[in-house]
């Protein structure tokens, strides 16, 4: 029987609230989808308690806060659409699943948004991943699999938000033969810098044009790559801890822009071919996130791998800003019928598991 689920999503970028509304079936058919944006304090704030250097108080006050907003940017489309239940990623402000013990901690309390909106929420869903041995991400390939998978056709999903991550779909694929992993950063590098250097005026490169008038400085492009992350193998899982900031004095401003977009596009490449083209034929690249509107990050990704299509997602029925929104109410969906929805291929976990908290 058909559900309408809304899907609620807040990344690594801070760039807004991003919601869809589905409608399950034998196919997902997205009704609506819209992004709202963090006012500045809140993104401020968002910040300050993602890093070892906050005070629980600010967590809390925070972990309430966010449902509010995120019930807001619902907005009436609870009653318009008949919504009858949500799925809330939440705000991940700190992540660690090499920790001793592993953790990770994503806010947005869901039962806050089930009492403001009077629906049903599934919330939190790294957690059961992390007791079963995974590292609580990414779990967006599960839906990739589903909407992407293909019977004659090697595909790879790739969503590049704050951090980059691929799925790896082969022909007619088995979902334990699914490779999927965060490359690195996405947005993430990039929008610190402009951040920092607009005074907060500007949060993104708009179409990657800061990153065109720039010149690679190749010498900083040599030490991005030195990361010992891009060197371990799948699967693997990555944020804000590793990939936070690139404040380098001397440097034009424009430059570090350039070299942090082509560190994005090569290291997405890196991974392709390291991990994936060994391994499964694949022909087509199908690009989500707001990654995609960075003209520069798509004409080096495209330059970097020439033997694959390179897409955005809207070419497959699924717009760029909302597909991790869409995915958060299919996996919400998934939990709402008390079934399975993590890739223990892409997690590390050792079994698939029900994800998530349910807020009645």
């Amino acid at each position: 029987m058909a559900m309408r689920v809304a899907g609620i999503m807040s990344g690594t970028s801070l760039d807004g609230i991003d919601v869809a509304v589905i409608e399950t079936g034998r196919r997902v058919q997205t009704l609506a989808h819209k992004t709202v944006p963090y006012p500045k304090a809140v993104r401020e704030a968002i910040l300050k308690v993602s890093n070892a250097d906050c005070h629980t108080r600010e967590i809390s006050r925070l972990n309430f806060l966010l449902p509010e907003l995120y019930a807001n940017a619902l907005g009436d489309w609870v009653s318009k659409y008949r919504i009858k239940l949500i799925g809330c990623h939440g705000q991940t402000i700190f992540h660690e699943p090499n920790g001793n013990p592993p953790n990770t901690l994503q806010i947005g309390d869901g039962s806050v948004l089930a009492e403001r909106t009077g629906v049903p929420v599934v919330s939190d869903f790294r957690p059961r991943d992390i007791a079963a041995g995974g590292q609580g991400a990414p779990l967006v390939p599960f839906v990739d699999y589903r909407l992407f998978r293909h019977k004659n056709r090697g595909r790879i999903a790739l969503n590049i938000g704050g951090i980059a991550n691929i799925t790896a779909i082969p022909a007619n694929a088995r979902p334990e033969e699914v490779i999927a992993f965060d490359t690195g950063p996405g947005n993430m590098l990039i929008d610190s810098l402009v951040r920092h250097f607009t005074n907060g005026k500007s949060t993104y490169d708009r179409d990657g044009n800061i990153a065109a008038k720039g010149n690679i400085n190749k010498d900083l492009l040599k030490t991005l790559a030195r990361n010992p992350y891009f060197k371990k193998p799948p699967p693997k899982t990555c944020g804000r801890e590793q990939f936070g900031n690139l404040i380098t004095k001397g440097v034009p401003f424009e430059d570090l822009v350039i070299t942090a977009t082509i560190h994005t596009a090569s290291t997405i490449a890196w991974a392709i071919r390291d991990h994936v083209l060994p391994k499964m034929p694949v022909s087509e690249l199908i690009a989500s996130g707001g990654g995609v509107h960075n003209r520069q990050i798509m004409f080096h990704l495209a330059a970097l791998l020439p033997e694959l299509q390179v897409e955005s997602s809207a070419s497959y029925g699924i717009h760029p800003d909302a597909k991790e929104a869409i995915a958060f109410a299919i996996l919400a969906h998934e939990t709402w019928k008390k079934r399975p929805s993590n890739l223990p291929t892409a997690t590390g976990a050792t079994k698939s598991v029900v994800l998530g908290k349910l807020s009645s």
